[in-house]
């Protein structure tokens, strides 16, 4: 008797995939409508002589969790181990980091501040890397990270408008953990609550 499985269905899969994409865009849109409406409030807090020093502070702490995010995902697509369609979500979580990267720096800037750099290497455990499914549990492990960032720094913000884009951007990198988890046949949403 051949046991029917979701997760094989191709009308399922590409459902997902094509849910998985607009949500990715939506959200990054979400974060872009927010960051971007900024603009005006960045320049009356510093024509006001608003403090937003703080703000910039955990804007350049989760910008500097994303770069290596951007860099973990350039080392697991050039690694050869990562098989279509593995390699294509890879791309696409990359470029929601690099989105997230962009956005975060530009508004670093309309504050008055001054974005970090990215490292120009980070010591990643690539000799522990033998599989695609050692490259996801690894990329799921940093997304895990990143969810828990974000969900430290969104009450830490002066700036409410500041904490809903970072908000919005917890949620993409929880969609990233989940699907990763899901990937290596893992639960892929473990628990009710994210800590």
């Amino acid at each position: 008797m051949k046991i029917f499985r979701l997760d094989q269905d191709p009308l399922f899969i590409a459902g997902r995939r094509m849910f998985m994409s607009r949500s990715g865009l939506w959200l990054s849109g979400t974060a872009l409508a927010l960051l971007a409406g900024n603009q005006t409030l960045a320049a009356t807090m510093k024509k006001t002589g608003g403090d937003t020093s703080t703000d910039v502070k955990i804007l350049n702490s989760a910008l500097a969790a994303e770069q290596p995010g951007i860099a973990a995902y350039q080392v697991g697509a050039e690694s050869g181990l990562l098989q279509k369609p593995v390699l294509d979500l890879a791309v696409q979580f990359q470029g929601h980091h690099k989105a997230h990267r962009d956005l975060i720096a530009a508004t670093i800037k309309q504050l008055g501040g001054v974005p970090v750099e990215a490292k120009t290497k980070y010591d990643f455990p690539v000799d522990k890397l033998k599989s695609q499914a050692d490259v996801l549990r690894f990329a799921a492990g940093l997304e895990q990270g990143a969810v828990s960032a974000y969900l430290g720094a969104i009450p830490q913000f002066d700036n409410r408008d500041l904490a809903k884009a970072a908000g919005s951007i917890l949620g993409d990198e929880a969609m990233h953990w989940a699907v990763l988890r899901n990937a290596v046949g893992e639960n892929p949403v473990p628990a009710a609550f994210v800590a």
